[in-house]
């Protein structure tokens, strides 16, 4: 049977795998966990807190998580629409937060949502922990009645203004005579992004801030940057910024309308934060996902490369594990250790602030030594993804692709944590060979894994 979660919480169809029934059983499996490992309060009950992004369905599966986290014994603030670094943040922070959950999707369409649970300190739970959660869906137990329930309460009064000023203070630095467009992709940063860049001094261009449950990510934000692309040629801006849906990655666009991807971005930022002294152990962490043009330049900068599974917990987790303080996604993930503990989106858009003006440079400047190899991503949906490490017949297509491309190129097929499909990902010394073997690949995936 496949596993519940994915790399990033539980996610799919909402009101189809995504249901208000799994919701509530999830809510009650996870507070019956945090209850049974962390010790009680000294007055009252274990406290957790519900933030979701602006999908209508986040509504219905906000109500049935709080109802079942409540009915195993545990207190619930429901905060409202919040980014996901924001629960995340609150739950490092307040100290009689044990649990935070955020319903979100994320970068998907609208009709998906999702569920995702940070421990208190502020990190995803453990694969081992979220096993342990699913082992209890279903199970008897013997749930407290009376005064053992929990409360439920609503309260949105303080989480985005108390992170708001961690992230000003993270950043430090007035940045007051920058003009950026900021595409809030009708998502959870709609307010919290432009609001944070205006507390620091930027001059802001808001576009995509009007959610209204149904057009979050549609045509917009991270996934889609076209129309930022050409609001900061006609703002005549410094340059731009995408968040997704719930803002825990971001992209940029250059004052030319050039699309800085995630890969760009942490090159920048590592250099930056390595003239700062702030690069522990001159290493940036990425994913096998990043661009071999990214390993090429850090190397050149002096700069180690580390690399881990896609998601940005597994980044995290070697993060922590060293001590490093920079890592991220080519997808536009980056995290930044000394000041969160997930990615997020508007405090990368904060810092790249800074470093352009700093600089003096503009943002083309800053990331043009990163040099991407031609890269060809396909995603093939219809696909049994659970055989794409097992079946022969593709495992011996790879091989031979690798063989083909020697040295001067990369291949990556992976089943996607957060969605049915197999990713395949080719890289070469030229686009042509690039979009050739990967739509070759793709041809082999569809055929050996189709339903």
């Amino acid at each position: 049977m496949a596993r519940l979660f994915g790399t990033d919480g539980v996610r799919g169809l909402a009101n189809r795998q995504i249901t208000p029934a799994l919701a509530l059983e999830l809510g009650e499996a996870v507070a019956r966990y945090i209850n049974a490992h962390e010790p009680a309060p000294a007055h009252g009950k274990l406290k957790a807190i519900i933030g979701r992004d602006t999908r209508i369905s986040g509504q219905f599966l906000e109500h049935a998580l709080a109802a079942g986290i409540a009915a195993a014994g545990m207190d619930v603030v429901r905060i409202g629409v919040v980014s996901t670094p924001t629960v995340a943040h609150l739950s490092a922070t307040e100290d009689d937060v044990a649990l935070g959950v955020m319903i979100s999707a994320s970068h998907n369409a609208m009709p998906d949502n999702g569920i995702k649970f940070f421990a208190h300190g502020g990190y995803k739970l453990e694969d081992a922990v979220e096993d342990q959660i699913e082992a209890l869906l279903n199970t008897d137990w013997q749930r407290p009645i009376g005064a053992e329930v929990g409360e439920i309460e609503y309260n949105d009064s303080h989480a985005e203004t108390s992170y708001i000023e961690h992230l000003v203070n993270a950043v430090g630095a007035d940045l007051t005579g920058l003009k950026v467009v900021v595409d809030c992709a009708n998502g959870a940063a709609w307010k919290l992004g432009p609001e944070a860049l205006r507390e620091a001094g930027v001059e802001v261009v808001v576009i995509n801030a009007s959610p209204d449950g149904r057009n979050i990510n549609e045509a917009c934000g991270s996934t889609h940057p076209e129309q930022l692309q050409a609001a900061v040629v006609a703002a005549n801006a410094d340059f731009g910024v995408a968040y997704d849906g719930d803002a825990d990655r971001c992209l940029a666009v250059d004052h030319l309308g050039n699309l800085i991807d995630g890969d760009k971005i942490m090159g920048a930022l590592a250099v930056d934060l390595q003239k700062r002294g702030q690069l522990e152990k001159d290493t940036l962490v990425v994913t096998v996902m990043s661009n071999l043009g990214l390993l090429l330049a850090m190397e050149e900068k002096g700069i180690k490369t580390v690399q881990t599974g896609v998601g940005d917990r597994y980044v995290l987790e070697a993060m922590r594990e060293a001590g490093y303080t920079l890592g991220g996604e080519q997808s536009g993930h980056t995290i930044f250790a000394h000041h969160a503990t997930t990615g997020d989106g508007v405090l990368t858009s904060l810092l790249i602030a800074r470093m352009v003006k700093e600089s003096g440079k503009t943002l083309a400047e800053l990331t043009d030594f990163v040099k991407r190899l031609p890269q060809t991503l396909i995603n093939v949906s219809g696909v049994d993804k659970n055989r794409a490490d097992t079946d022969e017949a593709l495992l011996l297509a790879v091989a031979e692709t690798k063989q083909r491309l020697g040295n001067s190129g990369r291949v990556l097929l992976r089943p996607s944590g957060t969605e049915p499909l197999v990713r395949v990902m080719v890289e070469a010394a030229t686009q042509e060979a690039a979009d050739t073997e990967a739509k070759a690949l793709a041809g082999v995936v569809k055929e050996r894994l189709g339903y």
